[in-house]
């Protein structure tokens, strides 16, 4: 398995707006460059064989206009696809609809970057009380799972169970911890209080670890 404080200090993230038409939307990216080239990541990333090695169980058409399901989490809409090089789609999970926009780009020999925007609009006090971290660490786990499978591809997926059990291991603690204050740190460049920013993320790495 990949050293943990490893892999935190090689992933970008940031965060900015975007203008829509309901009204000013929170963006969270997060990116990071895989040694294979921009063919193989697209299929890790976009296939349905592929997806469960290292994320979540998901049916449904994954083409232009097709319906995703995640087992146990979003589902939505594929909105736009641009093999090998991005795709476009809705996130729907618990009543409420964002976006997810995926690029592949091609870094040097035989290496590719992967970056992700989330664009949702967020209410003001679930911000305060979570910030980026409420998603931030969902999506850095995802990373995690894609370096760890690409690093070996003939490792067996974890279950539900062996991903919990991680989460409450020493590494996985440091994880999130490590994880929950990079979002901190992000939301504070990008204006947040910053007493305010590291308490959400306080609350963040609670939620996800289990502790009070």
């Amino acid at each position: 398995m990949i050293d943990v404080k490893s892999h935190i200090s090689a992933v970008r993230r940031t965060l900015g707006s975007r203008e829509l038409e309901a009204g000013t939307a929170r963006v969270s990216t997060i990116s990071q460059v895989y040694d294979t080239d921009i063919d193989d990541l697209w299929d890790a990333v976009a296939t349905a064989e592929r997806i469960p090695r290292w994320f979540l169980p998901i049916s449904g058409e994954l083409k232009e206009g097709g319906h995703y399901q995640l087992e146990g989490n979003a589902g939505g809409t594929i909105t736009r696809c641009d093999k090998p090089h991005g795709y476009d789609a809705t996130w729907e999970f618990g009543g409420m609809v964002s976006w997810i926009e995926v690029r592949l780009t091609p870094e040097g020999e035989g290496r590719t970057r992967v970056q992700l925007e989330h664009v949702a609009h967020v209410d003001d006090a679930l911000w305060e009380q979570y910030g980026p971290g409420a998603t931030g660490l969902g999506w850095d786990s995802g990373f995690w799972g894609l370096a760890n499978y690409l690093a070996d591809p003939t490792s067996t997926p974890a279950d539900s169970a062996a991903a919990a059990a991680w989460v409450a291991s020493p590494d996985g603690k440091l994880f999130m911890r490590l994880s929950s204050d990079a979002w901190a740190e992000q939301a504070i460049a990008a204006g947040d209080d910053p007493e305010q920013a590291r308490a959400a993320a306080e609350r963040t790495y609670a939620a996800y670890t289990a502790e009070a």
